[in-house]
């Protein structure tokens, strides 16, 4: 038997999720427009843990969204899940946000290429293309997106917090939008399972957010 707790703060959207042997038993989120993550995630994980009827000491392992993302959301999801692994001594496994992303979609668009995009602020997008079947058909990458971009990969279907943007830029291609497909927890059990399995571990002493952009910190505004 294996308990898996995920931790997905890759963006705006705040989610723990539970599993068991590969099956989500709980899971508590939420998406606010500022980031939340440092009130609520140790909370979420509380609620998760209580739902399923489930203590620390159950956990087997702790997956964690390893970006790319939000800067911030990804050292708190990343410090807490290493603060959890290294109190139990269990392992951590770590998930690319975008991967996540996909394999929610792959389950609502079967034979479709599938475009999943965080956003990264303006016009520029973290991004992964795949098909159905999860094969990568454009590595992890930030983009500047114009009315161009992707085309050689349509038709797809595009999600993630990156893609409402698009849609007016887009409305001429042979594009279709799913905005219901956000970062979630959920989007990580399958992976997980499946790399506890395979003891793919990363360590947890040494293991650093992917952010694939430098971070930058915005001006305050004046008063």
């Amino acid at each position: 038997m294996a308990y898996i707790l995920h931790l997905e703060t890759a963006t705006k959207v705040c989610s723990v999720g539970l599993s068991k042997n590969g099956s989500l038993i709980a899971i508590k989120e939420t998406k606010e427009e500022g980031y939340s993550h440092g009130e609520n995630l140790t909370l979420f994980i509380l609620s998760v843990l209580k739902d399923a009827n489930v203590t620390m000491d159950d956990l087997d392992a702790v997956s964690v969204a390893s970006g790319p993302g939000s800067y911030t959301g990804l050292r708190i999801g990343v410090s807490t899940a290493k603060g959890l692994c290294f109190a139990k001594n269990i392992p951590l496994i770590a998930i690319d946000a975008l991967t996540s992303l996909v394999e929610q979609a792959k389950e609502f668009h079967p034979g479709a290429n599938l475009c999943a995009m965080i956003d990264a602020r303006r016009m520029e997008v973290y991004n992964l293309i795949t098909n159905d079947g999860g094969e990568r058909l454009k590595e992890i990458s930030a983009d500047i997106i114009d009315e161009l971009s992707y085309s050689t990969f349509e038709p797809f279907i595009y999600f993630g917090d990156g893609a409402a943007k698009l849609e007016e830029v887009w409305k001429e291609k042979n594009f279709k939008s799913d905005l219901s497909i956000l970062s979630s927890a959920k989007g990580q059990v399958k992976l997980a399972y499946q790399m506890f399995q395979s003891k793919d571990f990363v360590d947890t002493a040494y293991f650093e957010p992917f952010y694939l952009k430098d971070f930058i910190a915005g001006k305050k505004k004046k008063d």
